[in-house]
């Protein structure tokens, strides 16, 4: 099968923030939750929606607060984000670029998808200086869907945009056990783990990736075989 895409997540695969959003919503939980821990929401809420996340970390931390107290931790993080990201610099993970380029060479689509709302991710890109149709094909956010990861629609919302029409020719990279589980419920060929951002590989282990890489740039080896075939 010719690979026809691949989707990339943002933070953590393609993106070197610094873990900036989850440092920062791990500050917005801890004003009212100060027991729950940075790692706490890396394990619960990477790669999700943010505010899916700050549930989610909540709940599998056994705390209980009401939709009032939840959405104020939400504005909060909103809030602490857009100071952080004044001065923050941004570059991409190694190899990356360098990646993107070589797949569109091969008339590979790539696509950017994030568990950030579209502000956040555009401010990311630009950050980067990446330009839509130069470095990157697409980009799909968490505002562009109504069911967000594991759910697979921001895949197959890429797909369609891209008229991929056989998700066997898609494959899904991302640095969370949630990006293993979207890409996996998308149908994609691969789905496959990174090491340069939130989960470790025996998190990653987890989800049972077909890969899991240290450098990002495995991948073009795998791709090469796979178009061959």
């Amino acid at each position: 099968m010719k690979i026809s895409m691949v989707v990339f997540d943002m933070a953590g695969t393609s993106v070197d923030e610094g873990n900036v959003v989850y440092h920062t919503l791990h500050k917005a939980i801890e004003k009212q939750c100060p027991s729950i821990t940075f790692e706490d929401v890396l394990k619960w809420g990477a790669g999700k929606e943010k505010l899916q996340a700050i549930r989610e970390t909540l709940a599998e931390s056994h705390i209980t607060l009401n939709e009032q107290s939840i959405q104020e931790i939400f504005k909060d993080f909103l809030l602490l984000l857009d100071k952080a990201y004044e001065n923050l610099i941004v570059v991409p993970t190694k190899n990356t670029e360098r990646l993107f380029q070589e797949l569109r060479d091969m008339g590979i689509k790539v696509v950017l998808n994030t568990g950030y709302n579209h502000a956040t991710a555009s401010l990311l890109i630009q950050k980067l200086n990446w330009e839509l149709g130069q470095h990157y094909d697409l980009l799909v956010t968490a505002s562009n869907v109504t069911k967000n990861r594991p759910n697979p629609d921001m895949i197959l919302l890429a797909m369609e945009k891209l008229n991929i029409l056989d998700a066997a020719s898609v494959i899904k990279v991302g640095d969370s056990t949630i990006d293993i589980e979207e890409g996996r419920n998308a149908g994609c060929l691969y789905n496959i783990g990174v090491t340069t951002g939130a989960h470790t590989k025996a998190e990653l282990s987890t989800a049972n990736p077909n890969y899991i890489f240290d450098n990002i740039y495995d991948l073009k080896s795998i791709i090469l075989t796979l178009n061959q075939a």
